[in-house]
């Protein structure tokens, strides 16, 4: 055929072939069953689908995406995200640095049993950190949480210098619970946990809770100074009630309520009779309005010869 007839033929062919496209697109999908052979039409669209150009540097991108989630997954799994975290930190805190941020001058006030290094390192200050990347909360929050310091400020004073001020709890008594003994502050805070030489002074509480009920016995113990200074322990019994160690080994028991009560009247016995230094072991003050003496071995067998001797004088003289 010639020129003409071929071209003719074609757009022949195109319009059946649009025709043909839109009967197949106007019936349902369900119109052939899976296993007929599939329209031309349908073959004709798979192809173009084949034949689409996807985006460029989209492998590339999905490459790079693969490689970052295993390098995210490896770190996660070994345990190196913080030496990840620290690595960026150096980083940052060296441009920091460079651009003039230094820490140059750290004025520190208010310690006196946490050394300059440990509130540094608590704070998490070193030799190249930053001035713009302190993290005043975080800093102050770490310094909270060292059983000495009961509150921290921190202020950044640009272009070089930060201002630290702590505020020390105060060792209070000593606490020995389970043959332990350790340093608390009046709010029942363990400061230390041994005894340094320059605290030994301080008084004793023994017993399960007496960490944080010493306070107060403490404060009601302090009114009768002439008592407290022949007390070597005071005893939290069941959590309920308040014994005192005497330095000569004489124990006093005292009463769950009315012990200000109790202290008076132990105070009043000494000053007028001398009881607590006489040879007796125990003094039970628990029943109000009622004392009860337990005598030494020594003092209950003279007492019971001085009755025996008495009573054979009483018969002899009858």
């Amino acid at each position: 055929m010639d020129d003409r007839g071929r071209l003719a033929q074609s757009l022949n062919r195109f319009a059946r072939w649009r025709a043909a496209r839109a009967i197949t697109c106007s019936q349902p999908a369900n119109t052939f069953p899976s296993s007929q052979p599939l329209p031309s039409t349908q073959i004709v669209d798979r192809w173009w689908l084949l034949q689409a150009r996807l985006p460029r540097g989209l492998g590339i991108a999905g490459a790079a995406l693969v490689i970052v989630a295993s390098i995210a997954y490896g770190a996660v799994k070994g345990d190196h995200v913080p030496a990840i975290v620290d690595a960026f930190n150096d980083v940052r805190d060296r441009v920091a640095n460079a651009a003039g941020f230094r820490i140059v001058s750290i004025a520190l006030a208010g310690n006196h049993h946490v050394s300059r290094d440990e509130v540094l390192a608590i704070a998490g200050i070193t030799g190249t950190t930053s001035l713009p990347f302190v993290d005043v909360e975080l800093a102050r929050e770490r310094l909270k949480n060292n059983p000495w310091i009961g509150d921290a400020s921190l202020l950044k004073l640009y272009p070089g210098e930060l201002q630290i001020v702590i505020k020390e709890r105060e060792a209070f008594a000593l606490w020995q619970k389970d043959r332990r003994v350790t340093v608390i502050a009046d709010d029942g805070t363990v400061l230390e946990p041994y005894v340094a030489p320059r605290l030994v002074q301080l008084p004793l509480v023994v017993g399960a809770g007496a960490q944080t009920r010493a306070k107060s016995f403490l404060a009601l113990l302090e009114r009768y100074p002439s008592l407290r200074d022949l007390v070597s322990a005071s005893i939290f019994v069941g959590e309920r009630r308040w014994n005192l160690r005497l330095k000569s080994g004489l124990d006093v028991w005292l009463p769950e309520s009315g012990v200000g009560a109790a202290l008076e009247l132990l105070v009043a016995l000494e000053r007028e009779k001398n009881l607590l230094t006489r040879d007796i072991v125990a003094i039970d003050l628990r029943i109000a309005e009622r004392l009860t003496i337990r005598l030494s071995d020594g003092a209950a067998q003279a007492r019971a010869d001085a009755l025996k001797e008495k009573s054979k004088k009483k018969g002899g003289s009858a």
